[in-house]
């Protein structure tokens, strides 16, 4: 069976999620187990289980006052941490979570509607 991979959209700008791979993320050639996206750049990152993910660990996403972080939460969808959720409300910065599959091809429509987002993917 193929691994699913998704055409870039020509309105979309920046790194876009082309498809899964060797159990990670195909960006632009690369594969990533778990995967950091802004509107610019796709960095690999080494994420706390979903439990123990705080602001700290998401602070070089913020910095450019996104809309909302799309989570992808794993393989299964399941609810991030209230801490979190507050600490990023704090900021005025909304949370959309769901599984990191649906999140990945979440991001390439937002994209293409120019929304500020920013996206923290743990490994699927």
């Amino acid at each position: 069976m193929m691994a699913p991979r998704f055409e870039r959209d020509p309105q979309a700008s920046g790194p876009v999620v082309q498809g899964f791979a060797a159990g990670g993320f195909t960006v632009d050639g690369g594969v990533y187990r778990a995967l950091l996206l802004t509107p610019d750049s796709a960095h690999g990152w080494e994420p706390p289980a979903l439990a123990e993910l705080e602001i700290g660990h998401l602070e070089a996403l913020l910095g450019g006052g996104p809309e909302f972080l799309l989570l992808g939460t794993g393989a299964k969808m399941a609810f991030p941490p209230r801490r979190l959720v507050r600490d990023l409300e704090a900021r005025g910065i909304g949370i959309e979570a769901m599984d990191s599959r649906a999140a990945a091809r979440a991001w390439g429509m937002l994209r293409a509607e120019d929304r500020r987002i920013v996206a923290a993917l743990l490994p699927l």
